[in-house]
């Protein structure tokens, strides 16, 4: 199914941490909150979705998957001050965005990567941990948007989320 483009953001105080997140994964997407896969593989008539962990257990391996046919892939901002070092932990942190909410991901035909830039615009540090859950509740909250607002293609035919029946 063909994915889009998400934002979301947090404001906790006087910290605010934002994703921007383009979604092209291999991976199904599915709402963490309902369990409800909202995009990703489908059946073979293309009218449910397949689950691809479900089908990947039962020996069914990904069918056509090539590597670097998909990635998702997003920048995390913040107007915390933040060193280098703190930056690179805030990215890693917000990849629990995205196993939150794609299934599965990581995998060795996805380049699934997130950076993340510090403004210091807000003048505080901003405590990690805090820093961290933001910004992993807007990398998943950004992933389901992006899925949420892509239009389909006609030609060739490939549709998105809202092209087809819920599930």
């Amino acid at each position: 199914m063909k994915g889009g483009i998400g934002t979301a953001s947090l404001r906790i105080g006087a910290v605010t941490v934002g994703a921007l997140v383009a979604v092209n994964a291999i991976g199904d997407v599915f709402d963490p909150a309902t369990g409800r896969i909202l995009a990703g593989a489908r059946t073979a008539d293309g009218r449910a979705a397949l689950d691809s962990v479900a089908a990947i257990l039962r020996g069914e391996g990904p069918a056509g998957a090539l590597a670097g046919m998909a990635t998702t892939i997003g920048v995390i901002a913040t107007d915390a001050s933040l060193t280098k070092a703190q930056a690179n932990k805030l990215a890693t942190m917000a990849h629990d965005g995205l196993a939150r909410c794609i299934r599965p991901v990581h995998t060795m035909t996805d380049g699934d990567t997130l950076f993340a830039l510090a403004t210091g615009g807000s003048g505080r540090s901003g405590e990690m941990t805090v820093l961290g859950v933001m910004a992993a509740e807007v990398t998943s909250r950004a992933v389901l948007n992006a899925v949420r607002a892509a239009t389909g293609l006609r030609m060739p035919a490939l549709p998105a989320a809202c092209d087809l029946a819920p599930t």
